[in-house]
């Protein structure tokens, strides 16, 4: 019995972002790129997802590490960088700005992007989370691409879900966020087989 090379290669997936993607004071098993990977991998899907956070990076450190922080081979990439610009007050127009240019380099490359989206925490006012909440829904419709709204969605304000800190999720939390991101990431990767 022969398969054609293609339709069995195993696809390579980069989790590109800040601590919520590295897995902040988790062990690697439990970082958010392992947990996905292995859970798709129980859906019966070939793939690997490199685990490419950094724990304080913004998006403009994403920007300046993006084109070696994904290699040649990546067929797609889990963007998710924001949340640091929110927290430090960084102008909402200079994140969108290194986003696009960090989404049109991965597009030149002919990588796919699942763009992560993050909101503003309260204390920034609502006329910050007015001009940054919008950028990645913005961002999906412009450039076509799939979106998953909220990263923390089922974390944030959830008792048991995050570490001491009550910002970044724990174990269970990261459980939470993959069982809420497997269908999405699941219509990616069916996406990136099909060559879609």
């Amino acid at each position: 019995m022969t398969a054609t090379a293609g339709a069995c290669a195993t696809l390579n997936i980069v989790g590109f972002g800040d601590s919520l993607m590295a897995g902040y004071q988790l062990p690697p098993e439990d970082a958010f790129p392992a947990r996905l990977e292995k859970a798709l991998r129980e859906k019966g899907h070939d793939v690997t997802i490199s685990n490419a956070g950094v724990s304080g990076d913004t998006t403009s450190g994403g920007l300046a590490r993006i084109d070696w922080s994904v290699p040649d081979g990546t067929k797609g990439v889990i963007l998710e960088l924001g949340a640091n610009d929110a927290l430090r007050g960084i102008a909402p127009e200079e994140s969108r700005k290194n986003l696009v240019a960090m989404i049109e380099k991965l597009k030149s490359r002919g990588i796919a992007v699942l763009l992560v989206g993050i909101m503003a925490p309260p204390n920034m006012g609502d006329d910050y989370a007015g001009r940054f909440n919008p950028i990645y829904p913005e961002l999906a419709k412009t450039y076509g691409l799939e979106m998953y709204p909220f990263f923390l969605d089922g974390v944030v304000g959830v008792a048991g879900t995050q570490l001491e800190d009550g910002m970044h999720p724990n174990g269970t939390g990261v459980g939470v966020m993959v069982d809420r991101f497997l269908p999405i990431a699941e219509r990616f990767i069916g996406s990136l087989s099909t060559g879609g």
